[in-house]
């Protein structure tokens, strides 16, 4: 199990170091709130440009909104000022939320029992694209290097190829 951990710990330091020149990251840990009310938020905004993202957080109802509010204006912000992006051109090209740490409480009740409390917490990333800029030759680098491929599903897709080619021959010798 620990090893895993290690591993894990490795991969997502690998992903950090991924981002490309025409992208600005920004992310906050521990808000504390679900990652299930977050992601409801989260899959709203994902893929939409800035000012829309802004437009959209001010008027949804939810609690969630105002954290990831905060946090698409410091992506934008760090675009603007760290790489000199316009912020009208940027877009939201990942936004992902995963849980945190759970913080635990006893609440005192009767009869000297106690009930549990559960704060669970989630860490918000956004990651802010400049749609005018173009993909440098390392940004494409970087896009396909390192995609994990299934051996399983890459057989049954292989199969799949072969059966539809003899389909393909069986079709032509027909005619």
């Amino acid at each position: 199990m620990a090893k895993w951990r290690r591993w894990k710990k490795v991969l997502q330091k690998m992903e950090t170091k991924r981002i490309l020149s025409t992208q600005v990251k920004a992310l906050a840990q521990n808000v504390c709130m679900s990652p299930h009310k977050a992601r409801r938020v989260i899959d709203q905004i994902r893929g939409r440009s800035y000012e829309e993202t802004l437009m959209l957080l001010e008027l949804m109802p939810y609690r969630a909104s105002y954290p990831i509010f905060k946090l698409v204006y410091s992506a934008a912000a760090n675009a603007s000022h760290n790489k000199s992006f316009n912020e009208a051109d940027s877009v939201i090209s990942k936004a992902e939320v995963n849980g945190g740490t759970i913080v635990k409480r006893l609440k005192p009740r009767a009869r000297g029992r106690s009930y549990p409390i559960k704060r669970p917490t989630c860490h918000i990333t956004i990651v802010v694209r400049d749609s005018s800029k173009k993909k440098t030759e390392q940004d494409l680098y970087l896009e396909t290097k390192g995609q994990w491929k299934d051996p399983i599903i890459e057989r049954y897709l292989e199969k799949e190829r072969k059966k539809r080619e003899r389909e393909r021959i069986k079709i032509w010798a027909k005619k």
